[in-house]
């Protein structure tokens, strides 16, 4: 004797197999999304580390540049010549003391 089913469970069977054949675009659309959401996110994360290494670079690369530079002997040279231009320093303090003490008051 064969089992026969309720028609009404055989009908909710159906109609929930159409629901969910009928959403399965929508489902595939929205996790496609998120995938691309995702390696977006992942993409600008990437960027953003290249350019803080950029940077770093740009830093190290500018810091050994003025090392070289402070390093050379023309700068001592400079550095010597700058002294030698100063030493006469003394004696212009006391020509302006010397011109100061004749404008003083009462004199």
């Amino acid at each position: 004797m064969p089992d026969t089913v309720n028609p009404m469970i055989t009908d909710a069977v159906t109609q929930t197999n159409v629901k969910v054949v009928g959403e399965a675009p929508a489902m595939a659309m929205g996790s496609l999304f998120q995938t691309m959401a995702h390696s977006t996110g992942i993409l600008f994360e990437n960027n953003v580390a290249a350019s803080q290494q950029q940077n770093i670079l740009a830093q190290a690369a500018t810091n050994q540049g003025v090392m070289q530079i402070y390093s050379m002997d023309t700068m001592a040279a400079a550095g010597a010549t700058e002294k030698v231009a100063q030493s006469g320093t003394p004696d212009q303090l006391q020509t302006l003391l010397t011109i100061m003490e004749t404008f003083r008051p009462g004199r």
